[in-house]
């Protein structure tokens, strides 16, 4: 599934729409660091793939800007234990 997701640096957010449902996930930033604290997924769209690309977007916006990641939320946290990948993003 391919879904366009927006990125709200001043609310520390990013997010998408799918068949009119809003997904989220919310970060914090702590010197060069960020935080993930919530992805949010309504059950009417979840099983999609939604959650990872949302981590998967805020990752390699961690990556472009050179910050180090803390995934605080459990799906992050699984998300970059089955993506090594993203292993040298983590503080």
């Amino acid at each position: 599934m391919d879904i366009t997701i927006q990125h709200d640096p001043a609310n520390h957010r990013f997010s998408t729409e799918v068949d009119g449902h809003e997904a989220e996930l919310i970060y914090r930033l702590r010197e060069d660091r960020m935080v993930i604290e919530h992805t949010g997924v309504p059950e009417a769209i979840g099983g999609r793939g939604v959650a990872a690309q949302l981590v998967k977007a805020a990752l390699d916006h961690a990556r472009a800007a050179g910050w180090k990641v803390v995934p605080a939320c459990s799906y992050s946290a699984v998300y970059v234990q089955r993506h090594p990948e993203y292993a040298d993003l983590l503080a």
